[in-house]
């Protein structure tokens, strides 16, 4: 037996677990690009439009360190430019978590151990999970080029786009695999990954927007850029992911040679002598559970916040065509382009803050599957009380994130009109108008883990879903019934629009209803049974 054997094995394995969660995605992006390529071409329809768009974008220094420059005025550069970088840094993020799935989290669960009990070699399982990451970062990348052709774009600049995306997802997919050597659990794996992730991000911004220049280059991140697909084609910087993720790769292996199974090279950090004072009850173990990841989304919320908040007086001038002036509004607002852009922002706010909702009722559906509830529901903890405190965190958590978007926004935005103020209370109450929103997928993700811990993963399909509809729903003309499907359809597009209560109070309604079905469910299922 070779430190190898069984890799075939557990890529079968793998690619039967992600049988569907690897396709979806794949087709999210595919289509996202596509969808995008084709929706930039009715904006800026002449030569002119998209020059006068380049000019007013690349004039724009915090737009620049969010999306990245557009290199050359072609209808190709400015279809992509909000994608290149965002869009290969969430490709980055999809691979991290495809790595640590089949590899720490399988440690985690106890299953690796199991499994290294018998015919499979010490690497197999690292193996078999880069091999994934590798096959589905390619598939990606030829799929959305593909899409990006069939929109319309050139086929050499779309595969060249692709192929860049492909690459930060290899990048980072083996900086995966290196966390996961690092740490005990996925968790903390997966942390350290999407920090590292955070800061080539932060480089690429840096590099972009203020220089020195070579800061980008030193990102994974802006190399997507450098490929500068649509404007030239500059295919040797494809080259660059390849020895890079060959290098990390082999520091993963290097790792994994001196650590014992189940175990992290990083020492565990011992507790407080008083930590057990916020270990009492259920919601004091949500939220010691909770609050590292709490802490950094908030610091995430408030960057989006300011950015949008001082991008807001900007929006105008790179929409100066009527064709894209009438397209913002209907995405959101009434009362002007500034506030149709705020609005825009705020809707992306509310999806995202969805998918933290969700990620707080799988924090109790892994802590199932690690059979770590039985041990709390057979003291004195009941059913009821432990769904609670994950569900008072998971409804709460999300009030103080859009409520730090708000402020953060009303602040940058009321320092450019002099009136701070007004517009931190104005803002504000625009951002958490996503609650009902929220509060109905929180309900979902209940309802759904309530019937079946394995049905949990319908509520991703359900945000995905709602995504797409609200990107791209009106842009593809779907009938209104289709676009009401989505709970952010009935939300008011605020700032700027006329607040109706029944529709926020529908929501709010249903929202409550789905979380005590959930609960009724919850009741009456075997633990750690499915």
């Amino acid at each position: 037996m070779t430190t190898l054997t069984g890799t075939g094995a557990l890529i079968r394995l793998a690619l039967r677990r992600d049988r569907i969660r690897l396709p979806l995605w794949i087709a999210v992006f595919a289509v996202m690009a596509a969808v995008s390529a084709a929706a930039t071409a009715a904006i800026y329809p002449t030569a002119a439009d998209q020059q006068a768009a380049v000019d007013s974008i690349n004039a724009v220094p915090s737009l620049v360190a969010l999306y990245g420059p557009v290199y050359q005025p072609t209808l190709g550069a400015t279809s992509v430019f909000k994608l290149t970088a965002f869009g290969a840094a969430l490709i980055a993020l999809l691979m991290i978590l495809t790595v640590v799935r089949h590899t720490r989290a399988e440690e985690e669960a106890g299953r690796r151990e199991l499994l290294g009990s018998a015919v499979v070699g010490r690497y197999a399982g690292l193996a078999a999970g880069l091999v994934v990451m590798a096959g589905s970062s390619a598939a990606l990348g030829l799929c959305t080029g593909a899409g990006l052709a069939a929109a319309g774009l050139p086929l050499s600049g779309s595969l060249a786009f692709g192929l860049g995306w492909a690459g930060a997802g290899l990048v980072f997919g083996g900086v995966a695999a290196v966390t996961a050597q690092l740490t005990k659990s996925a968790h903390a794996a997966s942390g350290l990954a999407v920090i590292a992730l955070v800061a080539a991000y932060f480089l690429r911004a840096v590099g972009d927007s203020a220089g020195p220049r070579w800061l980008s280059w030193a990102s994974p991140i802006g190399w997507t850029q450098q490929v500068r697909p649509y404007a030239g084609d500059v295919w040797w910087v494809l080259v660059l992911p390849l020895p890079a993720a060959a290098a990390i790769t082999l520091a993963a292996i290097g790792l994994a040679r001196i650590r014992d199974v189940d175990a992290g090279l990083l020492p565990d950090r011992a507790g407080t002598p008083h930590a057990g004072r916020t270990l009492r009850g259920a919601w004091g173990l949500v939220w010691r559970l909770n609050r590292a990841t709490l802490a950094a989304w908030s610091c995430a919320y408030v960057l989006l916040g300011l950015v949008a908040g001082n991008l807001a007086g900007n929006v105008g001038k790179m929409l100066e065509n009527s064709r894209a002036q009438a397209l913002i509004a209907a995405l959101g607002g009434e009362k002007g382009v500034s506030d149709a852009f705020l609005a825009a922002e705020f809707s992306v706010a509310g999806v995202v803050t969805s998918a933290y909702a969700i990620s707080v009722i799988m924090r109790l559906r892994a802590e199932e599957r690690a059979i770590r509830v039985d041990p709390l529901l057979a003291a004195a903890v009941g059913r009821r009380r432990l769904l609670a405190g994950y569900l008072l965190f998971a409804v709460l958590a999300p009030v103080f994130l859009l409520t730090g978007t708000g402020l953060a926004a009303g602040l940058a935005n009321g320092a450019r009109l002099g009136r701070v103020g007004p517009e931190v209370v104005r803002l504000t109450g625009a951002a958490l108008s996503q609650l009902p929103a929220v509060w109905v997928l929180t309900g979902l993700a209940t309802a759904l883990f309530g019937l079946s811990a394995r049905a949990l993963a319908g509520a991703w399909l359900a945000l995905v879903t709602f995504l797409l509809l609200g990107e791209f729903g009106a842009l593809l003309k779907l009938d209104q019934w289709v676009l009401d499907l989505s709970p952010f359809t009935h939300l008011p597009r605020l700032p700027g629009a006329t607040v109706h209560a029944t529709p926020l109070l529908w929501l709010t309604a249903l929202g409550v209803t789905l979380i005590l079905a959930g609960v009724l469910g919850f009741r009456r299922r075997d633990v750690a049974a499915q």
